[in-house]
């Protein structure tokens, strides 16, 4: 093995070998990576199946934590790890365009795990020094004071991940402390990419792109958090709450003056520019939570010339939030959508399938969508809205004929 694997690396490479780098992989590493592969997860470009990876991962795992290792000491991903095939994967049920359509990658299950294991290891570098989530105002400044509301943007921006200038970004990883090798290493995985795009049988022709981080890739989010990990507010009643490419702005009004909070987003707009980040006003909406008796008109709020239209309702992160902070909305939707799948559960039924099938199957497909968030909800729902929830889990076991757990418990258990 040692001397196929030199021979191997003389063929990726062509260059002898370099001192270590910042991050060594063990075999171990490689190993255990490989056996956690989902079998039923799509080949990249290469044809490299996951099923491949866990039958043979005793096999494989010498010579790939060479390779892996050999790529890092020289700050180079090989081009093989660095093919993709767009799919175009539909937004809604309904295609007006081409921004309708999520390009997601497919790439090598191969540099999936090689991502994974660099994964760990810049989570355990920047982990710390990233902006937290944190949504806390300062004491003292909430909505039951007197002459106070809210105003919330949800900041849409158009192909975001495609946008990450990798030299930038190179620059913003050295400010947080990650090794130069790594950051060299990023860059190339970053640069020089071939893609192609791929629907139903037809194959476009290959590209090379140096731009952007694929949706697809496991580094991905990662490297658009630490990319905007810059961003942030500069007042203190002035909260980003930023997840992955969702970012929200979130402005605590008081005594009428919003300079603060207007001020905040024409720097947000000025921070995209000079980050190469072009925020979407056609889909970036704004929402106000304002429970004032006398509420006058508020003036709008206008990005780069365009009037950013008011919501009453908006889907956060897979959970509707609703003006007057109450859940109807979701809970509506969150019904509807368990009715629809509990047909399926009554065809099943018809079909005679085992008791503990049809538990499964409702476990999986119905009590999923019950419990969506409902640690965020469970706790100021309505009454009746509860009653609407349970009465979808008691048609349920009439179709089963068995007992299943209540929502109280489901949440209890959260």
């Amino acid at each position: 093995w040692p001397s196929v694997s030199v021979k191997l690396l003389v063929l990726v490479f062509g260059t002898p070998l370099s001192p270590p780098p910042a991050l060594r992989i063990s075999e171990d590493d490689v190993r255990q990576i490989f056996l956690k592969q989902k079998k039923r997860k799509a080949p990249g470009p290469d044809g490299v199946t996951p099923v491949c990876l866990r039958t043979c991962a005793d096999q494989l795992a010498f010579i790939f934590s060479q390779i892996f290792n050999r790529s890092l000491e020289l700050c180079e991903v090989p081009a093989c790890f660095k093919r993709s095939t767009i799919i175009p994967i539909p937004k809604k049920p309904k295609m007006t365009g081409f921004n309708d359509y999520r390009p997601v990658a497919l790439t090598s299950v191969v540099m999936k795990s090689f991502e994974r294991l660099v994964l760990a290891y810049l989570k355990n570098i920047t982990g710390p020094l990233l902006a937290p989530p944190a949504v806390c105002l300062p004491s003292k400044q909430h909505l039951d004071k007197s002459g106070t509301y809210v105003r919330l943007l949800f900041v849409d921006f158009s192909s975001a991940f495609n946008t990450i200038i990798p030299t930038l970004l190179q620059t913003k990883l050295t400010q947080l402390s990650v090794p130069s090798s790594i950051c060299q290493w990023i860059t190339s995985f970053l640069t020089d990419r071939h893609q192609l795009v791929k629907l139903g049988k037809f194959k476009s022709n290959s590209r090379t792109t140096s731009t952007g981080a694929p949706q697809g890739c496991v580094l991905s989010p990662l490297l658009f958090s630490l990319y905007t990990n810059d961003c942030t507010s500069t007042d203190p009643s002035i909260k980003l709450l930023k997840f992955a490419d969702d970012t929200t702005v979130i402005g605590l009004i008081q005594d009428g003056d919003e300079s603060a909070y207007r001020q905040e987003i024409e720097q947000l707009a000025a921070w995209c520019s000079r980050n190469n980040l072009e925020l979407n006003t056609l889909k970036t909406v704004e929402m106000i939570v304002d429970f004032r008796r006398n509420t006058p008109a508020l003036p709008p709020l206008t990005i780069m010339n365009s009037t950013v239209p008011t919501v009453a309702s908006f889907r956060f992160l897979g959970t509707t939030i609703s003006q007057d902070l109450k859940w109807d909305t979701h809970i509506d939707a969150t019904i509807k959508k368990a009715q629809q799948r509990l047909y399926f559960l009554r065809q099943l039924r018809k079909f005679n399938l085992p008791q503990e099938l049809l538990i499964h199957f409702y476990s999986a497909v119905i009590e999923s969508v019950l419990c969506t968030s409902i640690t965020v909800w469970f706790g100021s729902a309505t009454k009746s809205d509860m009653r609407r929830l349970q009465r979808t889990v008691r048609t349920a076991e009439r179709i089963i004929g068995a007992p299943l757990p209540t929502l109280q418990e489901l949440y209890t258990s959260r």
